[in-house]
C-alpha cells in the first residue's frame, strides 16, 4: 500500500513592510522649529528694544559675558565627562576577570554596547548644558572680578583692601566650587566605567584595579584633593562674612572661636588636603590605595576634631564664660564695619532732653517749620484727586501719591503730586477691543498736584496744577504719558502723514466728537521699535501672542511699538547690576514729565558687616509685603549705596543714568565693564537736581540698622539693653510705621530743609512706647546744575534721655482716641452716613519737644467717596489739640498761642481747575461738563435752622438740640458733596463747627 505524500502548501508571500508614517517625524519637527522660532523672536525684539533704548551696549555686554561662560562651563564640564568615560573605556582589561559578579556585569555592558556611543556624547553634553547655564548665572560675578576698584579700606583680620572680598573672593569662590563639580563628575563618570568594563573591581582577591583604571582614577583623586585644599583656603577669609553665632540676629564675621579655633583649623585641613594628593601621586605609581585611604581617613577625622570639635570647646569653655570680654573686640570690629558698609558712621548723634510742657509763643522760633507741616496725607487724599481730578473714567491716580517741593511765587512748598494716568479697566466691556487697547488709549494725560500744607475752606486738596489740558503754576509742559506705572502692556502709535489721527489724546466737550485725538511723531522721536515691516510686524504679532498686529490697518509703515513701559521695569532692564528702590515718583523737570528711580549698588560681602534682607526691611504700613516682594527679588545686603539716579521721560521713554555716588568702588567697577551707560553728575540740569531726594528704601535700611547699631561700644551691644526699634503705624496697626517727607528744622539746623523723618521706641518684648529717638535725613538737594547742596544725606539723630516718658507714636494715636472732647467730636462727625478717615501722624522736634500733628479727614461711608480735611489733632507732651486748623490747634496746646500766626498765607494762592464729581454706577465717572469754580452761593438750602432750646438753660436740652443741629449738618453737607454744590457743602461745614461747639460747651457743662 503506498501513500502519496501530500502536497507542500505554497509558501506564503512575504508581507509588504509597513512604511513609517511621516506625521509623528513632522509634528516633532513643526515643534522644534516654533520653539526655535519663538525664541528668536524674543532674542531679536529684545536687540530692538535695547537699540530704541541707547543701551544695546549693555545687552551686548551681557550676552557675550554668558556666552563665554556658557562656553567655557559647557566645554569644561562636557570635556572633562567625555575624557573620563573616553580614558576609562579605552584602558579597559582585555580580558575581564571570572568572577561572579563581572557575568552579571557582562549583561549590562550588552544592554549598553548598542547605545555606547551615543551615551558618550550625549551624557558629557547634557552635564556640559547645565554647568554652561549655572556658569552663565554669574556673569556679574565674574565682570565684576575682572574690573575691580579698590576700596581703600582694609579688613581688621588679613589687613586686605575691602575690594578683595567685595569682588575677588566670590569670583574664586565661584571657580573652585565649579571645578570641583566638574572634577567630581568627571571622577564618578570614570568610577562607573571602569567598574562596568572590569578596570575596577569591590572584591575578589589581587589587584582591584587595574593599572591603567589606577592612575586615572588617582588622577582625578589628586585634582579633587588640592581643589578641597583651595577651598579650606578660601574659607578662612569667607569666615569675616559669615553669620555669627552671637545672639544679635544678622551679626556677621569671624569672632574669638572663629579667628582662634576655626582659622587655624582650616590652615590645618588645606595642608591635610595637600598631603593627601600627594599620597594619590604616589597610588598611582605604586598601585596601592593604603596610603591615600589613610589619607582620607586622617582627613575626615581632622575635619570632625579639628574642625568642628575643636572649635566647640573653645566656645563652649573658654568664650561662653566670658563672652562679653572675650568678644569685644570682634563686636567692635561688627560695629565699625557695619556703620561703613550701610553709610551711617558719619551720623550726627543729639541728646534731646525734649520738654513735656507747652509755653506760649513756644513755636516762635519753630515758625518756618510749623508753617510747612504736610496736612495732606498722600496714601489717604488719592480718592479725593479721582473725584475732583480724574475727569474720565479711563483715567486714574495711584493709591499712594507722592511727595515733591515746588517753587511757587517764589517759594518752596512741599506738594502731593501724581500723574493721570491710564485705567482701561474704567472702560465698559464693548469698549475692551483690540483697537481700542493698543491703538485708541495709548497714554495718560499731565499731572495733578496740591498744596501739601493747607485745603481749601471746605477740605479739598488745593490744587495749583490740574485739569485737562493741564493748568497750573507750573506752567506749559509736555502733559503726554506714554510711559508710566499703569499702561496697557504694548501700544502701537503713529501715522502717515496726512492720515487722520486715531489716538485719543483729551477729551474735549467744545469738540465735534467730544474729544481731541493725536497721532505720536515717530518721524521725530524713537520711543519704540519699529513695526513698518512686516519682519518686525511678524516678530512681535509671535511675541504678545496677537496676530492683530500683522492684520491691522492702523499697523502702518510708521508705526513704533511700545512696551516695557513702567519706570521702574525700563531701568531694570538697562541696568541689571542695580538694586532699584520699590518708589517711583513723578515730577515736572524742564517742561517735561519724568519718573525718577533710584538705584543702589550692593554686596553680601563686606567683612564683618551685619545683613539685611531687603524685602523684610523695606515693608511698612505704605508698602505692603506684596508691593515689596513683586519689586525686590529676596536680596541679604551687608553694603549699599545710592549711587545711580535714573530718570525716564513720560513721553519719550528716554532713560538717563546719572552716577550719583561717584565714590562708590562697586558703582566705579560697573563703569569699568559699562562705559558708556552712566551720564555724568554734571548733566544734571537745576530743575532736576531740586527734584532728586533721598531714596526711601535706603533710609529703611538705615533706620533699621540704628535701632542696634546707634551704640558706641561693644559693651553697650552686648548688653543690648538700649536698643530700639521702629514702632507700627499707629494708624493702621500692622505694619512699620513708614518714614515721611516733611520740611523741618531740626535742633542743629539753621534753617528748615526738606528731609526724611522716623522714630524709634524701646526694642525687645517690653509694651513701653515712650519715644527713644527721632531721626531725620537732609532730603534736599538744592538747584545748582551738577552740584549737590552741602549737607545732603545727612543723617541726624535726636537721642531723648532713657528715663524720658516722652510719648512714642502709639501713646500719642491712643491719647487721641481716648480722649473725652475728641471722641465726642469724633462721633458727631460720624453720625448719618459718614465716616472719619485718620491721616499720617507726624512727629516734629520743635519748641524744645516733640510735636505729633494727625489731619482728620470725613467722607462719605457709601456711594461716592473721597475725603476732605475736616479737623487737626496736635499733641506736644500731654497736652492735645483738636481743631479745624492747625493754628488753632496748636493754640489749644501752647496757652492761647503757640506762636505761629498765619501758618496758610493770606495773598491767593495759584489753584487750577476741578473736574465734575465722580457719580456714576459702577465707578464710572460722568462724562465731563465744562470746568468751573463752586458756585458762590450755595445750591441747597438748608434743611432746619438751628435749633434753639427751651429757656430753661437746662444744659442736657442744649447738648441734644446742639447733636441734633450737628447731625442736620451732616446730612445738608453729604447732600451738597453728592450734588458738587462746594459753597453749600462749606456753609454746612460751617453749621457743624458751630453746633459741635455748642455740644462741648453743654457736656462740659454737664460734666461740671
Amino acid at each position: 500500500m503506498s501513500f502519496a505524500s501530500a502536497p507542500r502548501p505554497a509558501p506564503a508571500s512575504p508581507r509588504p513592510e509597513r512604511r513609517r508614517g511621516a506625521l509623528a517625524p513632522t509634528i516633532v519637527v513643526l515643534g522644534v522649529l516654533g520653539v526655535i522660532v519663538m525664541i528668536a523672536a524674543q532674542l531679536w525684539t529684545e536687540v530692538l528694544w535695547f537699540d530704541v533704548v541707547g543701551y544695546l551696549d549693555v545687552l551686548q555686554t551681557e550676552w557675550l559675558t554668558r556666552g563665554a561662560l556658557f562656553a567655557g562651563g559647557f566645554l569644561l564640564m562636557a570635556g572633562a565627562v567625555f575624557a573620563s568615560l573616553s580614558v576609562a573605556y579605552r584602558s579597559r582589561p582585555v580580558y575581564a576577570p571570572s568572577t561572579p559578579e563581572q557575568a552579571s556585569l557582562d549583561q549590562y555592558r550588552e544592554m549598553i554596547e548598542p547605545l555606547r556611543r551615543l551615551v558618550m556624547v550625549a551624557a558629557p553634553g547634557l552635564l556640559g548644558f547645565f554647568a554652561g547655564a549655572a556658569a552663565s548665572a554669574q556673569w556679574q560675578t565674574v565682570l565684576l572680578a575682572l574690573n575691580s576698584e579698590p576700596f581703600g579700606e582694609r579688613d581688621p583680620e588679613f589687613g586686605m583692601d575691602i575690594g578683595f572680598f567685595v569682588f575677588t573672593l566670590p569670583a574664586l569662590r565661584f571657580v573652585v566650587s565649579f571645578l570641583m563639580a566638574v572634577a567630581i563628575i568627571a571622577g564618578i563618570s570614570a568610577i562607573a566605567t571602569h567598574y562596568l568594563y572590569g578596570g575596577l573591581r569591590l572584591g575578589g582577591e589581587g589587584d582591584r584595579t587595574t593599572r591603567a583604571a589606577r592612575i586615572h582614577l588617582a588622577s582625578v583623586a589628586t585634582v579633587v584633593m588640592l581643589l578641597v585644599a583651595a577651598n579650606y583656603w578660601l574659607d578662612r577669609y569667607s569666615l569675616l562674612i559669615q553669620p555669627s553665632e552671637l545672639g544679635s540676629a544678622g551679626v556677621q564675621g569671624a569672632f574669638f572661636s572663629d579667628v582662634n579655633a576655626v582659622m587655624p583649623s582650616r590652615l590645618i585641613l588645606a595642608g591635610v588636603a595637600v598631603l593627601v594628593a600627594a599620597l594619590f601621586v604616589v597610588a598611582a605609581f605604586q598601585g596601592s590605595w593604603r596610603l591615600p585611604a589613610i589619607g582620607v581617613g586622617v582627613m575626615v577625622v581632622a575635619a570632625v576634631a579639628i574642625g568642628g570639635v575643636y572649635p566647640s570647646v573653645v566656645q563652649r569653655f573658654q568664650v561662653a564664660p566670658n563672652e562679653q570680654e572675650a568678644e569685644a573686640e570682634y563686636i567692635q570690629r561688627n560695629i565699625d564695619a557695619t556703620r561703613a558698609a550701610f553709610d551711617i558712621d558719619d551720623i550726627q548723634v543729639e541728646p534731646y532732653n525734649a520738654v513735656l510742657e507747652g509755653e506760649e509763643g513756644a513755636l516762635r522760633a519753630d515758625a518756618d517749620t510749623t508753617a510747612s507741616i504736610r496736612l495732606l496725607d498722600p496714601s489717604v487724599v488719592s480718592n479725593s484727586f479721582r473725584q475732583l481730578q480724574q475727569n474720565k473714567q479711563y483715567y486714574n491716580f495711584p493709591e499712594t501719591l507722592s511727595v515733591d517741593r515746588y517753587e511757587i511765587d517764589g517759594e518752596m512748598r512741599d506738594t502731593v503730586i501724581a500723574v493721570r494716568e491710564l485705567n482701561l479697566n474704567g472702560l465698559g466691556a464693548g469698549q475692551r477691543t483690540w483697537v481700542n487697547d493698543h491703538t485708541v488709549y495709548t497714554h495718560g494725560f499731565g499731572v495733578v498736584a496740591a498744596y501739601g500744607n493747607t485745603t481749601q475752606n471746605d477740605g479739598r486738596p488745593a490744587f495749583f496744577q490740574g485739569g485737562i489740558p493741564s493748568t497750573g503754576a507750573l506752567g506749559d509742559y509736555e502733559p503726554r504719558i506714554y510711559f508710566g506705572q499703569s499702561l496697557p502692556e504694548y501700544s502701537i502709535v503713529g501715522a502717515p502723514e496726512g492720515t487722520e489721527p486715531w489716538e485719543l489724546d483729551f477729551p474735549d466737550d467744545d469738540s465735534a466728537a467730544g474729544q481731541v485725538n493725536t497721532t505720536f511723531p515717530t518721524r521725530e522721536i524713537e520711543a519704540g521699535p519699529s513695526v513698518g515691516n512686516i519682519f518686525n510686524q511678524l516678530l512681535y504679532a509671535l511675541k504678545f501672542g496677537s496676530e492683530q498686529i500683522l492684520f491691522s490697518d492702523r499697523v502702518t509703515s510708521e508705526s513704533q511699538i511700545l512696551y516695557d513701559r513702567n519706570p521702574r521695569d525700563r531701568v531694570g532692564k538697562v541696568a541689571p547690576f542695580l538694586t532699584l528702590d520699590t518708589r517711583v515718583y513723578p515730577a515736572v523737570v524742564d517742561e517735561r514729565v519724568v519718573w525718577i528711580v533710584d538705584g543702589y549698588t550692593t554686596s553680601d560681602q563686606y567683612p564683618y558687616s551685619s545683613s539685611r534682607a531687603l524685602e523684610e526691611i523695606t515693608v511698612d504700613a505704605l508698602t505692603g509685603q506684596s508691593d515689596v516682594i513683586a519689586a525686590l527679588a529676596p536680596q541679604q545686603v551687608n553694603y549699599i549705596r545710592n549711587s545711580v539716579k535714573a530718570v525716564v521721560d513720560a513721553y519719550t521713554g528716554e532713560v538717563t543714568l546719572y552716577a550719583w555716588d561717584t565714590e562708590d568702588p562697586v558703582l566705579r567697577a560697573w563703569t569699568n565693564v559699562f562705559p558708556n551707560a552712566l551720564e555724568p553728575i554734571d548733566e544734571i540740569t537745576g530743575d532736576l537736581m531740586a527734584h532728586l531726594r533721598y531714596p526711601e528704601d535706603l533710609f529703611k535700611v538705615q533706620r533699621n540698622l540704628l535701632s542696634t547699631y546707634h551704640v558706641d561700644t561693644a559693651a553697650e551691644f552686648y548688653s543690648g539693653q538700649d536698643f530700639w526699634r521702629n514702632p507700627q503705624d499707629p494708624v493702621t496697626e500692622t505694619q512699620a510705621q513708614p518714614p515721611y517727607y516733611l520740611t523741618l528744622q531740626m535742633p542743629t539746623q539753621d534753617e528748615p530743609v526738606f528731609s526724611l523723618t522716623s522714630t524709634f521706641v524701646p526694642g525687645g518684648n517690653t509694651d513701653r512706647q515712650v519715644l527713644t529717638g527721632f531721626l531725620a535725613v537732609d532730603s534736599e538737594t538744592g538747584s545748582t546744575p551738577g552740584e549737590v547742596r552741602e549737607g545732603f544725606g545727612q543723617l541726624r539723630l535726636l537721642e531723648l534721655p532713657r528715663n524720658s516718658t516722652v510719648p512714642g507714636p502709639g501713646q500719642v494715636q491712643n491719647a487721641f482716641r481716648s480722649s473725652p472732647e475728641v471722641s465726642e467730636s469724633l462721633n458727631v462727625l460720624t453720625l448719618g452716613s459718614s465716616e472719619v478717615v485718620s491721616g499720617n501722624l507726624l512727629t516734629l522736634p520743635v519748641g524744645g519737644g516733640l510735636l505729633y500733628v494727625q489731619p482728620v479727614y470725613v467722607q462719605s461711608a457709601t456711594g461716592t467717596q473721597f475725603p476732605l480735611l475736616q479737623r487737626v489733632l496736635v499733641s506736644f507732651g500731654e497736652e492735645i489739640g483738636f481743631a479745624e486748623t492747625l493754628e488753632e490747634a496748636l493754640d489749644q496746646v501752647f496757652g492761647g498761642d503757640a506762636g505761629v500766626d498765619d501758618l496758610v498765607p493770606d495773598e491767593e494762592l495759584p489753584t487750577a481747575p476741578e473736574a465734575p464729581i465722580d457719580d456714576a454706577p459702577g465707578g464710572e465717572a460722568p462724562e465731563p461738563g465744562p470746568t468751573s469754580e463752586p458756585t458762590a452761593e450755595p445750591t441747597t438750602e438748608p434743611t432746619a435752622e438751628p435749633t434753639t432750646p427751651a429757656e430753661t438753660g437746662d444744659a442736657r436740652a442744649r447738648l441734644d438740640a446742639a447733636l441734633a443741629d450737628a447731625r442736620t449738618a451732616l446730612q445738608d453737607g453729604q447732600t451738597a458733596l453728592a450734588d458738587g454744590d462746594f459753597a453749600a457743602y462749606g456753609e454746612a461745614q460751617q453749621r457743624l463747627q458751630q453746633a459741635l461747639e455748642r455740644a462741648i460747651a453743654a457736656e462740659a457743662e454737664l460734666e461740671g
